[in-house]
């Protein structure tokens, strides 16, 4: 039985570490959530803007959280309690439990959009794509006009049996993965899936180059509109690099405590920053010119979330080879999906492990119960339970319509991972202090180029990022 104090299994090097710590960062937040947020906030200016986040903001969290895990030899809770176990800096102590409890909550609703991706992923094999041509027009009970994509995926998600099937599917396929351990599971996987997952990107995007109309889509993500450029422009580039990074979520924290000592942090760190951002941009760049090729700029600014679901399978629809195309692109989301869910859970396992004194076989067990209670409730909230709205009593307007999963996406993304990443920067610069982390994360390397950048932005710049994100949450903004 592993007692909880030290992780029984490693990375077996560095290459382990960048290609499991990138398959983590590498998920539904860069094929899906970002193409969609660079569309609505004015293509190449929001991805200017994301990419200065990443390089200074992103990258001083991230490798923090690797550092502090790396030190400890712990999961969030276990590293926080080594540094803030007396006086005020039990108060810093809060966001190890901060940092646990959010992967608690991705985790059931990542995998109730996983069922989707996988329903999506299968339909496509025998479901002609021809069918899902916009000019399919359909007359809704309400009398409406709607599209077939659009009919396709609501009558999915509301109805209840097959949503919760290809939702149980997904979750097994994560369990296997997770249950053979870091090495044999987390990093075998990671070794297969993300060479594979890189490979379908760079097919669909070189397919998306040779669309007609494509080069108008390539000038509008490329060509950063300062006009365009505002407030929100940031908050949002924020809160996407948030979630495509996996900062805040203990994921790295995690990872981090799995890394050997002598392995090179800033360089490790710097690959997986490279690989999230050049997938995020590729992702951009394979989705956001189709869109635009298929009906204008207007056409990708008010796709919005359904970009993925709705829009894209009726671009697929209107070009040739499309079929082929569409399975490609649906397997791709889902291998994305896979391995950031891999990593979520695989946080819950290793710290209900260490927190309760159990085995890794039990912390399994445990972790997919607490997804299978939630993640039910959250499919049924599209049917059964579709007129509870859990956040309506907060009185704040843009939350009383929220649905089970836009409420659990808001709590964890919205509120909790700012405000865990206030408590991981106070951790960092008022209690281990900025020369004591420096020296960990200078451990195993002679030259660390980005230090005074490191140094700069945790004291002075994300603090206040992280309050903007925070502020704009509660619709201060």
């Amino acid at each position: 039985m592993n007692s909880g104090n030290q992780p029984t299994d490693k990375f077996s090097g560095k290459i382990g570490f960048i290609l499991a710590a990138s398959a983590s960062a590498i998920g539904l937040g860069n094929i899906w959530r970002f193409p969609y947020l660079t569309a609505k906030y004015g293509g190449g200016i929001f991805l200017l803007t994301y990419l200065i986040l990443v390089l200074t903001f992103g990258y001083a969290l991230l490798i923090s959280e690797n550092a502090v895990g790396r030190m400890t030899g712990k999961g969030p809770i276990g590293a926080y309690r080594q540094f803030c176990g007396k006086g005020w800096r039990k108060i810093v102590g809060i966001g190890g439990w901060i940092n646990a409890i959010v992967p608690l909550l991705i985790v059931p609703y990542y995998c109730v959009i996983g069922g989707w991706v996988t329903k999506y992923a299968a339909a496509f094999f025998y479901t002609p794509v021809s069918k899902f041509a916009s000019d399919n027009m359909i007359i809704t009970s309400a009398g409406k006009t709607a599209s077939f994509s659009s009919d396709y995926f609501i009558n999915f998600i509301t109805s209840t049996w097959e949503p919760l099937l290809y939702f149980l599917i997904f979750m097994l396929l994560l369990v296997l993965v997770v249950a053979m351990g870091v090495q044999k599971g987390i990093e075998r996987s990671s070794k297969i899936l993300m060479p594979i997952l890189f490979l379908m990107i760079v097919a669909v995007c070189i397919y998306s180059a040779f669309l007609p109309g494509a080069g108008k889509g390539f000038s509008y993500y490329l060509k950063p509109d300062f006009s365009k450029f505002g407030l929100m422009t940031v908050v949002a580039a924020m809160g996407q690099m948030f979630f495509s990074l996996s900062i805040a979520m203990g994921i790295m924290i995690t990872y981090g405590s799995y890394m050997r000592k002598e392995e090179n942090i800033p360089s490790c760190v710097r690959s997986v920053e490279f690989c999230d951002t050049a997938v995020a941009f590729l992702a951009g760049m394979m989705i956001i010119p189709a869109v635009v090729a298929f009906g204008g700029e207007k056409a990708a600014e008010a796709a919005g979330p359904g970009l993925v679901f709705i829009t894209m399978p009726q671009v697929f629809a209107g070009f040739p080879g499309g079929q082929i195309v569409a399975i490609l692109f649906f397997l791709l989301v889902l291998f994305a999906a896979a391995t950031s869910a891999i990593s979520l859970l695989e946080t819950n396992v290793q710290t209900l492990s260490q927190e309760l004194h159990i085995s890794r076989k039990t912390a399994i067990a445990a972790g997919v119960f607490e997804i299978v209670s939630i993640g039910i409730i959250t499919v049924l909230g599209y049917s059964v339970f579709s007129q509870f709205h859990p956040l309506a009593f907060t009185g704040i307007a843009k939350m009383k319509g929220m649905d089970i999963l836009d409420s659990l996406d808001f709590i964890s993304n919205n509120l909790m991972m700012p405000v865990g990443a206030i408590f991981t920067t106070l951790l960092v610069t008022a209690v281990i202090g900025l020369q004591g982390i420096s020296e960990e994360i200078r451990n195993g390397t002679e030259h660390w180029r980005r230090a005074w950048l490191y140094r700069f932005c945790m004291r002075f710049i994300v603090t206040p990022c992280l309050l903007i994100i925070l502020l704009d949450s509660l619709g201060v903004f």
